[in-house]
């Protein structure tokens, strides 16, 4: 049986020196288009999507870091497009992105109030796709993720990575939680659904629940940090 083609296009901009990948998406039935975390190079990619015949319509943050966030204030002054996401609990990491850029040198870093925080469970519509948010803290507090189930893709941040997951070492993050999200949020998706990380190569979750060191079933089966609850709730 054939496949149906995809109604989404998607094509990523590595930006800032952390090497981000700034995914934009589209849909192919009205060339709307949303950038997902632009960390950086916010010429770049909006000239990218005009020369690819597309219309920026909504900018999307899967969570408050500033290689992912930092130049979302900028795209939106630029494009009048809203910003949508993260979920609230990364208020304060957006708060302090001029900050960490002045630390890392991009010195153009915005804070931003998005048009819409997002919540488990939401969905944001591009033209005429429908794309599920899952609130997956662990990394961060308030990171979500993006995903379309006709095209069977998500955009993940920095949940997880093509071998790897994301830190948790900054304030707030939650290792337990993170490895938590991954195996109860994303593996029910489905292992044939491909993804773009935060950073690095792309994959599937079914490669990585075969081979990803910290959260293939076989990982998860020496180390179970997925805890089933043992008292009141």
């Amino acid at each position: 049986m054939s496949q149906s083609p995809s109604p989404v296009g998607v094509f990523v901009t590595p930006v800032t020196p952390l090497q981000q990948n700034c995914t934009t998406v589209w849909c192919k039935a009205t060339s709307k288009a949303a950038v997902i975390d632009p960390g950086g190079s916010v010429d770049q990619i909006i000239a990218e999507i005009g020369r690819r015949g597309l219309t920026l319509d909504q900018i999307w943050i899967t969570h408050g870091h500033l290689d992912h966030a930092a130049g979302a204030a900028e795209m939106a002054e630029k494009s009048g497009a809203p910003i949508i996401g993260p979920q609230a609990e990364d208020q304060f990491w957006i708060a302090d992105l001029p900050e960490h850029g002045h630390r890392w040198g991009i010195a153009d870093a915005r804070t931003f109030v998005p048009t819409r925080w997002l919540e488990d469970g939401d969905t944001v519509t591009l033209g005429e796709t429908s794309w599920e948010v899952a609130h997956c803290p662990g990394h961060t507090p308030g990171h979500v993720i993006f995903f379309n189930r006709a095209a069977r893709f998500a955009q993940v941040g920095d949940v997880l990575f093509k071998g790897s997951v994301g830190r948790t070492d900054f304030p707030r993050s939650d290792p337990e939680a993170l490895i938590r999200s991954v195996v109860t949020k994303l593996w029910p998706l489905g292992d044939d659904v491909t993804f773009v990380p935060g950073h690095g190569p792309i994959s599937t979750f079914g490669e990585e629940r075969r081979t990803n060191p910290f959260v293939s079933d076989a990982a998860m089966a020496r180390t179970p940090l997925v805890r089933e609850p043992t008292g009141p709730t």
